[in-house]
């Protein structure tokens, strides 16, 4: 009898279920968007209901599209966006405010206050991340502080978590306070060398360990889905932060190989091996997974808008209908005419990290049209990846030789290659541009013996396409050099200084 694994895939945008089989391809897939909240500039909330609620609603759609019998459901993994930060009450489950979104800089006074206080050193040194906005500890104290929650925190009637641990919570019987510990990396709070949290930086941001949750292996068997979902108890056997996830189902498992996901925003990952890589360009170090009790690591860039510029172009400024046609129109372009956009709608992330930087669109001229402004978005998110490379390459030591690429965006033909033209470097695009959803598979199935070994895994990745460059090394250092020009322009513009 086959074996199918099911991945839920809770992203920034939409909620998802996947469907794989034993040689993980996908049989059924079905997601469904929710809606962002913006209650003022800059800041960026979600209903922890409409995640719940998309999620089961889009497993169990998932499941009926499949066909496959629930019997022959071996094992669900989750993974999720990460570093949005939710409290909930631990005997009921209800959500205390809405998640503060990763993307939120509402914070940013908080961090400000962190290194003023000369903890940007232990930050770095403890977590392997910045002191950012970003990230979640700001965001808890932040909530602590606003709702006057302080008391109840430390008396362990709070819960707080990642989306995973909010998902883990509500769909797994026992209700198990938990996280893995690649989401247990993201909240700045998280000691990555010792596996557990830092007693120094929960003091400075006045968090109770009370309301933490269980850091677990990314993949293991948590416990068992609720059987009034499915119908059926089934084994809850991964938790994984999105990111890492796509760098397993990327297959790179080796040090050295790297993966770019192309959605919301962009995530770069590099695998840096059994030991904490450390960063002299901006980048962060994070936890790639932990199995069996064992760390990898990865050095990590992270773009914050990326396939959201699209996303902006559609919803905001009407000037698509759909996110396929952007490359038709930047295709009917022989150049992007010294147009920019640096769409930095909450901040710039590695290698700048500069908190008050906001979009700009610049090289306007009389000349400028639709096509233009559509082309720079799409342009602007190889050159923020490109960023992230060279950053990566800096702190390595040697140029790379290939980029794996997955998400939405990937499927973008002119993006690809112009994202292959600027680095100067072979992109390969595999068969299974989900791989955010399959990572997740493969380590449910890994925990589970649908696959009984790495070696099984390794051999699932198959390429799709690959791209070469084909600009030439003057045109390559005449665009970057205008992107770098655009980028300095926007720095800093949100605060005192900027405004001057």
């Amino acid at each position: 009898m086959h074996s199918y694994v099911i991945a839920l895939d809770q992203g920034t945008t939409s909620s998802r279920a996947v469907v794989f089989d034993e040689n993980a391809n996908i049989v059924a897939m079905k997601s469904y968007e929710f809606e962002q909240i913006y209650p003022k500039p800059g800041w960026v909330e979600h209903d922890p209901a409409a995640i719940l609620n998309t999620q089961v609603d889009a497993l169990r759609e998932a499941v009926r599209i499949s066909g496959v019998p629930v019997e022959q459901i071996a094992a669900i993994g989750i993974t999720n966006q990460r570093e949005t930060t939710i409290l909930w009450d631990r005997k009921t489950g209800r959500p205390l405010h809405n998640a503060i979104v990763w993307q939120c800089r509402r914070t940013a006074p908080i961090i400000t206050r962190l290194c003023e206080e000369g903890l940007e050193g232990h930050i770095r040194e403890v977590t392997g991340l910045v002191p950012d906005a970003y990230f979640s500890g700001s965001k808890i104290c932040w909530l602590l502080d606003t709702l006057g929650l302080h008391e109840r925190a430390a008396r362990g009637e709070i819960c707080f978590g990642t989306v995973d641990s909010y998902l883990a919570w509500h769909l797994i019987t026992g209700h198990p306070h938990v996280t893995d510990a690649t989401n247990a990396s993201r909240t700045m709070l998280f000691d990555i060398r010792s596996n557990d949290w830092d007693d120094t930086l929960l003091s400075a941001l006045r968090i109770p360990r009370a309301m933490l949750p269980q850091v677990v292996d990314t993949s293991e068997v948590i416990g068992m889905l609720d059987p009034s979902i499915l119908g059926r108890a089934i084994p809850v056997a991964a938790l994984c932060g999105d990111q890492h996830s796509a760098l397993f189902g990327q297959g790179c498992f080796e040090p050295g190989m790297m993966k770019n996901t192309y959605g919301t925003g962009c995530f770069l990952l590099m695998n840096t091996g059994g030991t904490p890589a450390h960063s002299s360009s901006g980048l962060v170090t994070t936890i790639a997974w932990r199995i069996g009790g064992t760390c990898t690591y990865a050095l990590e860039g992270s773009v914050f808008v990326g396939g959201a510029a699209v996303q902006w172009l559609r919803d905001e400024m009407k000037l698509i209908e759909r996110a396929s046609e952007t490359e038709t129109i930047a295709r009917s372009l022989k150049d992007n005419g010294g147009v920019y956009m640096v769409p930095t709608f909450t901040g710039l992330g590695a290698p700048y990290w500069d908190m008050y930087s906001r979009g700009t669109i610049i090289g306007l001229t009389r000349g400028t049209g639709r096509a233009h402004i559509v082309r720079a978005a799409l342009e602007s998110i190889a050159y923020q990846s490109a960023d992230l490379v060279q950053a990566m390459a800096e702190d390595c030591g040697q140029k790379p030789l290939e980029l794996r690429v997955d998400g939405g965006a990937s499927a973008n033909q002119f993006l690809m290659q112009f994202q292959s033209d600027v680095l100067g470097c072979r992109v390969i695009r595999p068969a299974v541009i989900e791989t955010t959803a399959l990572g997740a598979a493969l380590l449910a199935g890994l925990a589970t013996g649908v696959w009984k070994d790495m070696d099984e895994i390794r051999r699932v990745w198959q390429m799709d396409m690959s791209f070469s460059p084909q600009m030439s090394e003057q045109q390559r250092t005449l665009v970057l050099r205008g992107w770098h020009r655009a980028v300095r322009r926007s720095m800093r513009w949100a605060s005192d200084e900027g405004q001057d």
